[in-house]
């Protein structure tokens, strides 16, 4: 995977403290005041309004559902073929779009439990990407 030639995210004032975790290697969530949890990052929270703050998820999750890939002639992309394209339950309950890795897409299943792993998108930042976990 070439992170390099893709597009940087684009850091604002709610998305950036995200970003920069992903660059420690860490995944944030957010959580509101009342408990519920999202994710992508929000200046409220969508259930009650509240401001939520961010917080350290486990990284860990199950497929919910994914495509494969098999057809992009954007660069970088295309040199990727084929690639999969997944939404993630974590663990602490929102969903996450995000691309599988480290497995032939033949072999992604809806439940195979996953691992998040980041990539450096440079000055700082990074970009959680998920594999599968490893058998005990």
């Amino acid at each position: 995977m070439n992170i390099e030639d893709r597009p940087k995210p684009q850091l604002d004032n709610v998305s950036k403290e995200y970003w920069e975790a992903a660059g420690r290697g860490e995944l944030l969530i957010q959580r509101c005041p009342n408990g519920h949890t999202q994710h992508y990052p929000r200046a409220v929270c969508i259930v009650c309004g509240e401001s939520p703050s961010f917080a350290k998820a486990s990284g860990r999750g199950t497929v919910y559902t994914y495509t494969v890939i098999r057809q992009n002639y954007a660069k970088p992309f295309r040199d990727e073929l084929p690639y999969v394209v997944a939404m993630v339950d974590l663990e602490e309950g929102p969903r996450m779009l995000t691309n599988i890795t480290d497995v032939a897409p033949e072999d992604v299943l809806i439940g195979m439990p996953v691992q998040a792993w980041f990539a450096d998108a440079g000055d700082g930042i990074g970009v959680p990407f998920f594999r599968p976990t490893p058998s005990p």
